[in-house]
């Protein structure tokens, strides 16, 4: 199961639907819900959301884009590689 992971955090498609779509998307669904919930008077739960996990999604998504951007490179390495041998 920890392969599989590694193999599926090494491939750039994975990464693009976490980076680009999942993790921001789950961001803004954060941001909302704790904006609402200290407009509704949970300050407290509110702030949190808003300070904490929607940070997590956010830096996950950063995280995720650079580490797609850095298995491209490797990827294109490999290719110019081959390319130089033949």
């Amino acid at each position: 199961m920890k392969e599989a992971f590694k193999e599926m955090f090494s491939k750039p498609e994975p990464l693009f639907v976490l980076g680009h779509m999942l993790l921001p998307f789950f961001a803004l669904v954060c941001a909302g819900m704790g904006l609402w919930m200290v407009l509704d008077g949970h300050k407290i739960t509110g702030l949190i959301m808003l300070l904490v996990v929607t940070q997590v999604f956010a830096f996950g998504s950063l995280w995720a884009v650079g580490r797609r951007k850095r298995a491209l490179l490797e990827e294109a390495a490999a290719v110019e590689k081959d390319s130089a041998a033949s």
